[in-house]
């Protein structure tokens, strides 16, 4: 008991001491001037907004437009002199949000652009041996397909009549000659070797070969068998004909394909085909030789895009000494192009050069003509290849530092010579993605730096403060202070549906429509399995379905009607089921207009719902079933205003 009194006189004498102090000093809170109180008053907080919708910054107290909740009053802090896409933060905030910057920069960066297809034949080197007599295939002495064959192999032999008569026509010819060789007549003598040239280039024209002329002369006596010789290397991937068989003149016998030289056809998407150049290296690989890497050039890009698949044909050539490479061979490719300013290509090989039209292989140091086709070789330049200069190469930023939303990109750039981090919100124009970076067209300077870490957070802290996103398209309906409910309902831009979104939200709305008949009969049960019943649906609707700006919306429209669908399934009482209702319904009107649907809707009011403050809620009829008042007053209502694509 001592040590307490010991203790407890002490703090008295403290407290004591304070006190009279205070009065002394003048601090006492009441104490305070009317002109001290009355700037005080000044300056309290004059903009009001939603937590859950920040975007809204209203003059008074009152209800947020969207999910009526009460307004906050919003804190100004020291970012009061920045634009409203900008955003100033303490060094200690940004060290907490692991901020990291890079620098916008321009150069070189490769592409990839990922392709599959098979190796087929090179139709330049495919040839055929024809019948260039009618006659009948006595002989094939190559009598099965797969069979590689080398120029000048006997392959076939006819019979013919007509060459018995040509062959006679030579041998007389000769004959005759000789029978003149004493004659002293030097028309008769030019006349005759004449007749003797004339039937050799018969025979030669029939396919004769010269070795086969000069046989026929030695032996002095006309055959009626006439073999057949492959007039290329290659293998032998068609036999059209049988023993016995008689063919027409031009009668196809064999096909020969030279596969020391294949095509790989590709399909490339056409969203892929601005990274693609006549003349550009492909590398792909094979499920026959896994690790092995095999290279071609870009030989032709199909003008035209398969309607079905949404790809182009790219031919690629590619040298095959060894026969690895097997038409019908299944193939994996991948080109890396070097992109530069405007889409072009970077290719040091073949800048400045000059190429064949038609065959790339075939490339020189000046104007010319191709070695193959003896087309003029056209500048590298002129099929989209520029030089390794630094004014071609294009503006680059690191994937992370873009934000995302549908055909929207934004980025946070760091604003320079500032005491604290400051950073500004700036929709760019990206282009093309080159691996772990993006093209920016439009919108960055070279050398400004942008946030590639951290930058939802600062997203998320631009809207904590009451500021847009950047995450959404500007909207002059959201800069209007004095906007309520009803200017939303009449500003809201309708979303292009898709039909399979519309019919998913036309059954969660049906679930809607069983809550409302539900009330309307005061069953409390039924409310709550309706309930249950539109939260299953609404999980049901597939957000996918919608792209851009629409996928945005919905997210924030769902989130409501999941909120309020949920607060009516905890509901204990049908009154606390209704005050839920009274939310879900001021949503489902605002969320029918976004994103409309085919069936139509009635929208109805009752002024005395509420103590008489007014209620609106959707139905399915023109009959009115109130869910407020349920039973006891049914019919009290009327229908206000319709929704839906029949009444708009």
């Amino acid at each position: 008991m001592k040590l307490g009194k010991k203790i407890i006189l002490p703090f008295i004498v403290v407290v004591i001491i304070a006190f009279v102090g205070g009065r002394l000093t003048g601090s006492s809170p009441s104490s305070a001037s009317p002109d001290e109180h009355a700037e005080h008053v000044e300056t309290a907080p004059q903009v009001w907004t939603c937590s859950m919708h920040p975007q809204f910054k209203l003059p008074k107290a009152g209800q947020c437009p969207i999910c009526f909740m009460d307004l906050i009053p919003l804190e100004l802090g020291d970012d009061e002199d920045l634009g409203e896409r900008e955003i100033r933060v303490s060094p200690y905030a940004a060290k907490l949000m692991e901020l990291e910057t890079s620098k916008a920069t321009r150069r070189f960066a490769s592409a990839e652009v990922r392709m599959i297809g098979k190796v087929d034949y090179d139709e330049t080197r495919v040839s055929y041996l024809s019948s260039w007599v009618a006659g009948r295939i006595d002989r094939l002495f190559v009598d099965y397909t797969g069979v590689s064959v080398l120029k000048g192999d006997h392959l076939a032999e006819i019979y013919s009549p007509e060459l018995v008569t040509a062959q006679e026509e030579l041998i007389q010819s000769i004959q005759a000659l000789k029978r003149l060789k004493n004659s002293n007549s030097t028309y008769l003598l030019e006349t005759a070797e004449k007749t003797i040239v004339a039937s050799r280039e018969k025979l030669r024209l029939w396919g004769f070969t010269t070795e086969q002329v000069a046989e026929i002369e030695a032996r002095g006596t006309p055959s009626d068998h006439m073999t057949l010789y492959s007039n290329r290397s290659g293998i032998v991937i068609q036999k059209n004909v049988q023993e016995g068989m008689y063919v027409k003149t031009g009668t196809r016998i064999y096909t020969i394909a030279d596969l020391t030289m294949i095509w790989v056809q590709l399909d490339a998407y056409e969203s892929d085909l601005t990274g693609l150049r006549y003349g550009g290296n492909v590398e792909f690989s094979t499920e026959a030789y896994p690790g092995e890497t095999f290279s071609g050039t870009i030989s032709f890009i199909d003008p035209i895009i398969n309607p079905a698949s949404r790809t182009a044909k790219v031919r690629v050539i590619v040298e095959n000494p060894t026969l690895k490479l097997k038409p019908g061979m299944f193939v994996r490719a991948i080109a890396k192009p070097m992109i530069a300013e405007g889409g072009r290509i970077m290719d040091a090989g073949l800048a400045g050069k000059w190429i064949s039209p038609m065959h790339p292989e075939i490339v020189k140091d000046g104007p010319g003509s191709c070695d193959v086709c003896d087309m003029p070789l056209v500048p590298a330049e002129s099929l989209g290849y520029v030089s390794k200069a630094k004014e071609n190469a294009p503006l680059l930023i690191p994937v992370t530092a873009a934000l995302k939303t549908g055909k929207r990109a934004v980025v946070y750039v760091e604003i320079p010579d500032q005491e604290k981090p400051s950073y500004e919100g700036r929709e760019v124009q990206l282009g093309q993605r080159l691996g772990n970076f993006y093209v920016v067209n439009s919108g960055l300077e070279e050398g400004e730096r942008v946030v590639t870490r951290g930058a939802f957070k600062l997203d998320a802290e631009l809207q904590i403060r009451a500021k847009p996103s950047m995450m959404s398209a500007p909207s002059e309906s959201h800069d209007s202070p004095e906007m309520n409910h009803d200017d939303l309902q009449a500003a809201a831009q309708p979303v292009d549906v898709p039909a399979a979104f519309a019919q998913q939200l036309e059954a969660a709305l049906t679930a809607y429509f069983n809550i409302q008949q539900a009330l309307g009969t005061d069953d409390m049960e039924s409310a709550k399995t309706a309930a249950d019943e539109l939260k299953e649906k609404l999980q049901h609707v597939d957000m996918g379905l919608l792209e851009g700006e629409g996928h945005m919306l919905w997210m924030d429209h769902l989130k409501n009607l999941n909120a309020y669908t949920v607060k009516l399934q905890k509901a204990s009482s049908i009154e606390k089921q209704r005050d839920a209702f009274f939310s879900l319904s001021k949503q489902w009107a605002l969320t029918l207009r976004i994103f409309p649907i085919h069936r139509p809707v009635q929208q109805a009011y009752c002024s005395m719902a509420f103590d008489n403050t007014g209620a609106l809620w959707l139905q399915s009829s023109d009959e009115i079933l109130n869910p407020y008042f349920g039973a006891s007053m049914a019919r009290c209502g009327e229908i206000q205003d319709p929704i839906g694509a029949d009444h708009e």
